[in-house]
């Protein structure tokens, strides 16, 4: 499920099948945010990492888009904890 849906968005606006809200799995769901966070967040050879304000930002203009907005919420409610785990496997 994972690989399956973790690209796809709460609005329905994603791939491989459209589908949206609930229809995609809590796991699916939950590594969208995950995903893009460490994207946003992690230098890669063809970007730059961006700004944790920009990633703030981000995740707020797409909560209810692009994520499920209880998960939003919840992850930028714990934020600080997200980045203790991300330094510590950095």
């Amino acid at each position: 499920n994972i690989s399956y849906e973790h690209h796809e968005q709460y609005n329905g606006n994603g791939y491989p099948r459209g589908i949206k809200g609930k229809d995609i799995s809590l796991y699916g769901r939950i590594v969208a945010i995950a995903d893009v966070f460490d994207a946003l967040c992690t230098q890669r050879v063809y970007k730059e990492k961006w700004l944790l304000d920009d990633v703030v930002e981000y995740f707020k203009k797409e909560s209810g888009e692009q994520f499920d907005p209880d998960l939003t919420k919840l992850f930028l409610d714990n934020l600080d904890k997200f980045l203790e785990i991300q330094k510590k496997y950095q």
